[in-house]
């Protein structure tokens, strides 16, 4: 890319960049992926680093709130990135413009994260059937899809887990030029750590 393709690229300081996905989908790696990239987390460090995510969660707990109509904060996420579970995308305020990195992961994977965080926590990771919890996800994945689809402040890029994780490389050229070339790709491929993905579909029991 020459020098001046580089001035010309289009900021991103006005837009909020979004990762989401279901829980245990890989949204902590992505943010972290972006930091080192180049664009700086909203995060109040409130959730610290435990056993399940070892390299933090990235989280800012005013989010959880959007549903009760706590959205005064997003002026201040332009420019950052800040993780919104999928369950509350649709509560973003239209007025503002959003680029949204959407993680993929195997569901069973999912699922198999998820017992072990519950088993981690002391909570029964069996009170829920798989197979209805697996329905109910995907219901909504569809659902939160097609709302995005439907949005013309919303740019959305579909990253999966499993290839993040086999070879970073290619995936972080994907998401700079999601991002206008702006990102350092080496460092967002550096921080991908193979030895987090301990719930691999091609190891759990079918």
């Amino acid at each position: 890319m020459s020098f001046f393709q580089k001035l010309f690229k289009p900021s991103n300081k006005n837009v909020v960049t979004v990762v989401s996905g279901l829980p245990r989908s890989g949204t902590s790696m992505m943010m972290k992926m972006l930091d080192a990239g180049g664009i700086p987390p909203l995060t109040d460090n409130e959730r610290t680093a435990d056993d399940d995510n070892p390299k933090g969660y990235y989280e800012f707990e005013r989010v959880k709130k959007m549903d009760s109509g706590d959205t005064a904060w997003l002026p201040d996420a332009k420019g950052k990135v800040v993780k919104v579970i999928s369950q509350l995308l649709k509560h973003l305020p239209s007025e503002h413009e959003y680029r949204i990195i959407f993680m993929r992961r195997n569901m069973n994977e999912i699922l198999a994260s998820q017992k072990k965080m519950l088993v981690n926590r002391g909570e029964n990771p069996d009170k829920a059937d798989d197979a209805e919890i697996s329905a109910l996800f995907e219901r909504h994945l569809q659902s939160v899809i097609s709302w995005m689809r439907l949005q013309p402040n919303v740019k959305v890029l579909y990253i999966h887990y499993s290839d993040v994780l086999a070879n970073p490389e290619p995936q972080a050229a994907q998401i700079n030029e999601f991002f206008n070339g702006r990102l350092d790709t080496k460092a967002m491929a550096t921080v991908v750590d193979p030895n987090l993905y301990r719930n691999r579909k091609d190891k759990l029991k079918s």
